[in-house]
């Protein structure tokens, strides 16, 4: 077997994200670890994204990272024994890998969902463990959990409102609630057109109601983080999350990618250096 037969990967890397992976605010011990867990689960991101790949082929790959984390021989899948060895050298859970190969199975395989409690579930698997992998790298107390969940949860919905249209075409695959096109009297065939629809407009603008209020709790993380690094990085992407709710509100991601500018990241890294000062 090759690295090929397991990893598909995107072309896809850090620097593609809408928040920092591991930059220079973060120890520089701890960097390393950071980049092979961001590493991991992207490999396995990308697996379950994949528009080539069968359902089934996108379990066993998944299943045989998991494999490697066990003890399996890595050989064909970097991505996943780099991880096995981080946690050795870390001494951190393996839990958060678990999770998120969780989440991205239930990618593999299902392709609604419900209403945003729903929604909500499938965000703890694929998104609170990036959050509690950082924390626990740092040593963090595990009272740091719950606004850094919202955090991460908000984060994932922007993500999937960014990319609605295209998760749609490439995927058929639909994270915007079911509950929230019936209630908006919407059908998901909207999301093939070139612009938002009325209906569709009244979606995106619940979900980001709702990411909102999930920004406002994630505002408690950065005072909680005894790492003044991270405690920077985290005031960074809380600020990142609430411009990105921002542009989503006026933009549209049928129209073309909404997505954070320069200034952006200007500003939000300045918020993040004076919360730096602050616990």
């Amino acid at each position: 077997m090759t690295a090929l037969d397991v990893e598909a990967p995107s072309g896809k890397g850090r620097h593609d994200e809408n928040f920092p992976v591991g930059s220079w605010l973060i120890r520089r011990d701890l960097r390393a670890h950071v980049h092979a867990f961001y590493r991991f689960a992207r490999n396995a991101d990308d697996i379950a994204d994949s528009p080539t790949l069968a359902a089934a082929d996108k379990l066993r790959r998944l299943d045989r990272m998991a494999a490697i984390l066990d003890g399996a021989s890595g050989g064909d899948s970097p991505a996943a024994a780099a991880m096995r060895a981080s946690l050795r050298a870390s001494g951190v859970t393996a839990q958060h890998c678990y999770d998120v190969l969780r989440a991205f199975r239930q990618d593999a395989v299902k392709l609604r969902y419900r209403d945003w409690d729903d929604l909500m579930e499938y965000c703890r698997y694929s998104a609170a463990p990036v959050g509690r992998q950082l924390l626990d790298l740092h040593g963090e107390s595990r009272d740091t959990w719950p606004p850094s969940d919202a955090l991460c949860a908000a984060l994932q919905v922007l993500n999937h409102l960014q990319d609605c249209a295209a998760d749609y075409a490439a995927l058929d695959r639909v994270y915007l609630p079911l509950a929230e096109f019936d209630a908006a009297g919407g059908t998901l065939e909207a999301l093939s057109a070139s612009t938002a629809s009325p209906a569709l407009r009244q979606v995106l603008d619940r979900l980001l109601d709702r990411t909102e209020g999930l920004i406002a709790t994630a505002r408690d993380l950065p005072p909680r983080v005894a790492a003044r690094g991270l405690r920077c990085e985290s005031a960074v992407i809380v600020g990142l999350a609430a411009r990105l709710a921002r542009r989503l509100r006026r933009g549209d991601p049928l129209a073309g990618r909404v997505k954070l500018a320069k200034t952006d990241f200007a500003a939000a890294f300045v918020t993040g250096i004076l919360a730096r000062q602050r616990r």
